[in-house]
């Protein structure tokens, strides 16, 4: 399996605003995690712009969905999103672990 990235970034008053989505998007967020699919997810502190969520599949797709169907970037909240592979090497869920 391997990692991908989710990036948001938010509206300046994202948190204003995310009080009346929150239940929604944490509902799609815990059923991506009890699909296998989501790892991580949460915002980004001081300031709290942006966000990130680390998804392990086989391809981006899932993290890709993901975004498509979120509460947060159907509603505005999310100013941008993108996804990006990342080659984890060190760790116990590394997915290319890589040993000196």
């Amino acid at each position: 399996m391997k990692h991908f990235l989710l990036f948001y970034s938010f509206v300046p008053d994202y948190l204003e605003r995310r009080t009346q989505y929150r239940d929604a998007h944490l509902q799609l967020a815990w059923r991506s995690v009890e699909a296998g699919e989501l790892v991580l997810g949460g915002a980004l502190a001081d300031p709290v712009d942006s966000g990130l969520l680390l998804f392990r599949s086989e391809t981006q797709n899932a993290a890709e969905t993901f975004a498509r169907t979120d509460p947060y970037v159907t509603n505005g909240l999310v100013t941008a999103w993108h996804v990006r592979e990342w080659t984890t090497v060190v760790g116990p869920d590394a997915a290319w672990p890589v040993r000196p």
